[in-house]
């Protein structure tokens, strides 16, 4: 049983309630997923023009209220208001690039095989659950609820306990765009009610971003009832720096990598592996920059760090690099925090075994891994359990393509920060899940790739 069924919204850089949010019952989920299930008949039969419609208004919704929502953003997780801003405006791109290019991605799709006519009709399925995380809350929901509801699905969004005011507010966008009610719903629920929801027939499959735990989790309940699961869950990514590599362009991309969002991100690279030849350079470098970032109120202009999102999340990273200390790593700067502030950390020699190399490390810490030569850099990149994603760095782009074949992730990016994108496919491998969202990709995990063959009548 939840100790409250309050959930509270906290201005992590204050610790101050800004507001309290009661959890809904049982009578009331099952009301949202009937009017979900109601709203689903209607919504899938609308034309793709139609939803492309709400989907434009939900853009221009975004950017005219992009100053508010971005202020939203930042007093339930701390982020920057920089970024918060960044991030609203992404999720209006992704809302224009869907309502450009669904009706293009799910057309029907002609196969060769012998008969009169043969053909592959992408269909949508129903009620898709979305269990979302805090650390991009506008932008986690819109990378999959803008493909999965222009392919003419609902959706019921489980979000975050601590990010329900940012959750409220992305459902009365939706409605204030023009969606029918049931097409985009909110639940203030905590994870107990994850069973009753997917227990339902009129519920066809859930998507969630968030730990290896929680994914392990919904993935056994969503198995037992048959339901189809999309896994976006934790990474170790590895970024790999070459002697040739553009030393301060590289030590930049890295550094705001692993500190964006206060380190809370599922792709910042948390696993600096330097070639031994680039080992000076890249320190030198390294301290050079970190010095310059300033951690602080995250609606100073000035900042470019915030808090990380709630003191028990402080707390495991500090567990994370002290153990990682004692068992032979080394703090090259930070390594202490107060609160919700974790000053932006650099660890040296880190090696297979410790928390900060083997772990996903959720918060401003960097590990910084020396490798003997490029081989032993992919080796050691590939010594993980994660494979969400990664990056390269070296003069030699072509090099750069070929050791990105070598290593066992969902991406890899080269000579440029790792980022989701609308236009590519999003996602991992290994413990870091399954499914892909965004691109073409993401738009056909929750339709029904339906065969239809056809033969004249002779």
């Amino acid at each position: 049983m939840p100790v409250s069924n309050i959930f509270k919204s906290v201005f992590p850089y204050t610790l101050e309630t800004e507001a309290e949010y009661l959890l809904m019952d049982d009578n009331r989920i099952d009301k949202m997923i009937q009017d979900a299930h109601k709203a689903f008949k209607s919504w899938s039969k609308t034309s793709f023009s139609e939803r492309a419609g709400i989907f434009k208004n939900v853009s221009f919704l975004l950017r005219r209220d992009l100053e508010s929502l971005a202020v939203l953003i930042t007093r339930e997780m701390g982020k920057i208001i920089s970024e918060s801003r960044a991030e609203v405006e992404k999720c209006a791109a992704a809302s224009e690039y869907y309502a450009e290019h669904a009706e293009l991605f799910l057309a029907d799709e002609k196969v060769m095989a012998g008969y009169t006519k043969s053909f592959i009709s992408y269909e949508p399925i129903g009620v898709v659950l979305g269990i979302m995380p805090w650390n991009f809350p506008f932008w986690q929901v819109f990378r999959y609820a803008a493909p999965t509801l222009m392919a003419g699905n609902t959706t019921l969004l489980k979000h975050a306990p601590n990010v329900c005011g940012c959750a409220l507010a992305l459902e009365k966008i939706f409605l204030e765009a023009g969606a029918p009610v049931g097409v985009f719903t909110t639940m203030i629920i905590d994870t107990q009610s994850i069973e009753k929801i997917l227990s339902s027939d009129l519920v066809q499959a859930v998507t969630l971003t968030g730990s290896e735990k929680a994914g392990s989790s919904v993935a056994s309940i969503a198995g037992r009832f048959i339901k189809k699961t999309v896994l976006e869950l934790g990474g170790s990514d590895a970024l790999i720096v070459l002697p040739d590599a553009p030393m301060k362009q590289a030590v930049g991309v890295a550094l705001n990598s692993r500190m964006l969002n206060a380190g809370q991100s599922c792709i910042a690279a948390k696993r600096f592996i330097v070639v031994k030849k680039a080992l000076d350079d890249f320190l030198n470098e390294c301290m050079i920059q970190i010095r310059e970032l300033k951690q602080g109120d995250p609606f100073d202009q000035y900042n470019s760090m915030g808090p990380m999102a709630r003191t028990d999340l402080v707390n495991s990273l500090k567990v994370q690099m002290e153990k990682s200390v004692e068992m032979g790593a080394e703090i090259l700067y930070g390594g202490y925090a107060g609160g919700c502030n974790f000053k932006p950390t650099l660890l040296f020699n880190v090696k297979n075994g410790m928390p900060a190399f083997d772990e996903e490390t959720f918060g401003p810490l960097a590990a910084v891994i020396v490798a003997e030569d490029e081989e032993g850099a992919i080796q050691l990149a590939n010594m993980t359990g994660y494979g969400l994603s990664g990056s390269v760095w070296t003069s030699d782009t072509d090099k750069g393509i070929a050791i990105a074949r070598k290593i066992r992730t969902g991406s890899v990016f080269i000579n440029t920060l790792v980022k989701s994108d609308p236009r590519l496919p999003f996602g991992g491998i290994k413990k870091s899940g399954f499914g892909r969202e965004l691109g073409r990709q993401g738009i056909l995990e929750f339709v029904n790739l339906k065969t239809i063959a056809a033969e004249d009548v002779k």
